[in-house]
C-alpha cells in the first residue's frame, strides 16, 4: 500500500476518532500497515496521533495476528507508560527526538533492562538484564519504545529456521507453510507483519539478511566495527553484527545513524573512529544508481539457482540498468574458491562463557556443559551445543589463529582480493541474490536448505552487505537483492539500495487475514 495514502488514512481516522491527550481509546482503529518513521513524526507534529495511540494500535494488531506466525516472545508491559512520558515531553518541548515514539522490536539475544533476554534457550529463560546493551541505550535515548522481544533460532544456531525452546517455531507471514529463515526470524516476521515500526537483528553469517530477504524487508549487515556488539548473547563474536531490519531503506538508515559509534566495551569499534558520518540520511538519494558501476557476482548467483529466483535476479539487473547503473556482468574475484575456504572458526565456547561471566553472573551457569545440562526442546540446538562444546578454533585447520576481520590473515586476504577487483573495475558495489532459492517448507527446512549466499563473503571479510526486496515467487514468497560494498562504504550502499528500492517498489505487506 502507498505510504502517502497510509498517512492520509491515518490522519482522517484520527480526526474521526479523536480523543484527549490524557485518554487512550482502545477501540480506535486505523491503518498502521507500512507506516514509516517519517509518516509517524508528521502525524505527531500534526497532532493527529500520539505515541500512546500508536503503541496501542500495534499491541492490538499483535494480539490479533501473532498467534498465526508466533513472532514474539515478550510484550513490554511498560510500553504504554513510556509512550505517555514521551507524549508529555513532546507536548512540553515541541521537539521530537530522532526516533521519538517509534515502536521497536528487539531480537531476544540483546540485553534489555527489565525484559527477559533468553537467546531462545531454557538456560537463560529466567535471565532479566539489569541494564540495556550499549545500542539499546542509544535507541532509547533517541526516543524509541521497545514494544516487544522477538523469537529466534535457539542460541542463533540456525540460518534456516527460527525455533526456540522458549517460544517454539516462527512461521513466514507471507505463507505460513514456509520458514522465515534464521536466526532473526522473529524480528523479520514481526516487522513484515507490521507489529512494530523498526526492528533489530543479529547476523553471524546470514541472520539479518536471510530473514529480511525471506520477509520482503531491508536488512543492513554493516562493516564489522561500525556498531557495538556488547551485552548481546554471541554466537561467534568474530563474525557477529547487530543491525536494523526495517520495511524501508530510509527507516533502516535512521536506525543505523543512532546505533553506530564507538563502545569501550567492544574494542572492535575503535576501528570505526573517524569513519562514521554524523548524518547517514544525506545519502538517501533516488538517483544514486545513475552513473554507478555495479558488478554481478555470477559465482554466487549462478550456483544452482531456483528458476524463479534466477528470473527475479535477472529482472533486477535490468532494473538497475534502467535506473542508470552500468551493470558489469560476470566479474571474477581471483582465487575466489580457495579464499572462501577455511574461514569459519568455532568460538562459541569462549564467547558465550564470557557473556555468562560478564552479564548473567549465575554460579550454576558458567559453561557450555552447564547449558547442555539444563537441556533444550530443540533437537537441532542440542546437536549444535554438543558440537560447539567439542570443537574450538578453525574448523578446517586449527593451526591458523582465529582473529578479527582486521588481523586474521585469511580474512584480510579474502577481503583484499574482492576490494582490489572492485578497484580495478571501478565498481561501486557488487550484487547477487541474498538466497538463490525461495524459503523452504517449514517441515523440510533441513532437506531444502539451499542457496544461502549471505554466508560466503561478508561475515568473513567484514564488508557491509545490504539486502533489499527484489520481488516474489509464484507462491508469494519474497526474494532479496544483496549489495556488497567496501569496508565502511555504508554511505554508498545506502544510496544504491535506496535508489533501487524507490525505483522498483517491490515491498508489499503479507495478507494476515
Amino acid at each position: 500500500m502507498n505510504f502517502k495514502f497510509n498517512y492520509y488514512l491515518l490522519i482522517i481516522s484520527m480526526i474521526l476518532f479523536s480523543c484527549s491527550d490524557e485518554k487512550i481509546t482502545e477501540n480506535i482503529e486505523f491503518d498502521i500497515e507500512e507506516l514509516t518513521i517519517t509518516d509517524i513524526h508528521k502525524a505527531y507534529e500534526a497532532k493527529t496521533l500520539n505515541s500512546q495511540q500508536l503503541v496501542q494500535s500495534y499491541l492490538n494488531r499483535i494480539e490479533k495476528y501473532d498467534t498465526s506466525i508466533n513472532a514474539l516472545t515478550t510484550i513490554n508491559k511498560n510500553a504504554l507508560d513510556i509512550a505517555k512520558s514521551l507524549d508529555e515531553e513532546y507536548k512540553k518541548t515541541g521537539i521530537l527526538r530522532p526516533l521519538h515514539g517509534i515502536p521497536l522490536i528487539v531480537k531476544d539475544n540483546i540485553n534489555t533492562e527489565g525484559l527477559p533476554t533468553t537467546a531462545g534457550s531454557l538456560a537463560l529463560q529466567n535471565y532479566i538484564p539489569e541494564e540495556d546493551a550499549f545500542i539499546i541505550k542509544k535507541l532509547v535515548e533517541a526516543g524509541a519504545i521497545i514494544i516487544a522481544k522477538s523469537n529466534m533460532a535457539e542460541w542463533a544456531f540456525s540460518p534456516m529456521h527460527s525455533e526456540s525452546s522458549t517460544a517454539g517455531t516462527t512461521r513466514n507471514p507471507y505463507n505460513t507453510n514456509y520458514v522465515p529463515a534464521g536466526s532473526s526470524g522473529g524480528t523479520g516476521t514481526s516487522i513484515a507483519a507490521n507489529f512494530g515500526t523498526i526492528g533489530l537483528g543479529t547476523d553471524t553469517g546470514n541472520s539479518i539478511r536471510g530473514p529480511s530477504s525471506h520477509n520482503a524487508l531491508v536488512g543492513f549487515r554493516t562493516t564489522l566495527g561500525l556498531v557495538s556488539r556488547s551485552a548481546i548473547v554471541p554466537l561467534y563474536l568474530r563474525n557477529d553484527v547487530v543491525g536494523p531490519m526495517c520495511r524501508t531503506v530510509e527507516d533502516a538508515t535512521k536506525v543505523l545513524e543512532v546505533i553506530a559509534g564507538i563502545d569501550p566495551k567492544d574494542p572492535l569499534t575503535t576501528y570505526s573512529e573517524g569513519k562514521t558520518p554524523a548524518d547517514y540520511t544525506q545519502f538517501l538519494k533516488k538517483d544514486a544508481l545513475n552513473g554507478s558501476r555495479i558488478g554481478v557476482l555470477r559465482t554466487l548467483s549462478d550456483d544452482n539457482p531456483h528458476s524463479e529466483i534466477n528470473q527475479l535476479f535477472n529482472n533486477a539487473l535490468l532494473q538497475l540498468d534502467s535506473l542508470g547503473a552500468s551493470v558489469i556482468d560476470s566479474v571474477i574475484v581471483p582465487d575466489f574458491q580457495n579464499l572462501k575456504q577455511n574461514q569459519w572458526c568455532a568460538t562459541f565456547r569462549e564467547d558465550v562463557e564470557t557473556f555468562l561471566s560478564d552479564y548473567v553472573k549465575n554460579d550454576s551457569l558458567k559453561t557450555i556443559e552447564d547449558i547442555i545440562e539444563v537441556g533444550s526442546k530443540s533437537d537441532f540446538a542440542r546437536e549444535r551445543l554438543v558440537r560447539n562444546a567439542a570443537h574450538t578454533g578453525r574448523w578446517d585447520d586449527s593451526e591458523i589463529p582465529c582473529l578479527d576481520a582486521y588481523t586474521d590473515i585469511r580474512r584480510v586476504a579474502f577481503r583484499e582480493a574482492i576490494e582490489n577487483m572492485m578497484d580495478s573495475l571501478q565498481l561501486d558495489a557488487m550484487v547477487y541474490p541474498s538466497w538463490n532459492n525461495p524459503p523452504a517448507p517449514i517441515d523440510q527446512f533441513q532437506e531444502e536448505y539451499k542457496g544461502d549466499n549471505s554466508q560466503t563473503i561478508s561475515p568473513h571479510t567484514g564488508q557491509p552487505a545490504f539486502t533489499v526486496p527484489m520481488g516474489f515467487t509464484s507462491k508469494n514468497l519474497p526474494a532479496g537483492l544483496q549489495f556488497l560494498g567496501r569496508m565502511y562504504d555504508e554511505p554508498v550502499l545506502i544510496g544504491l539500495s535506496y535508489s533501487y528500492e524507490q525505483g522498483t517498489k517491490h515491498r508489499k505487506s503479507p495478507d494476515l487475514k
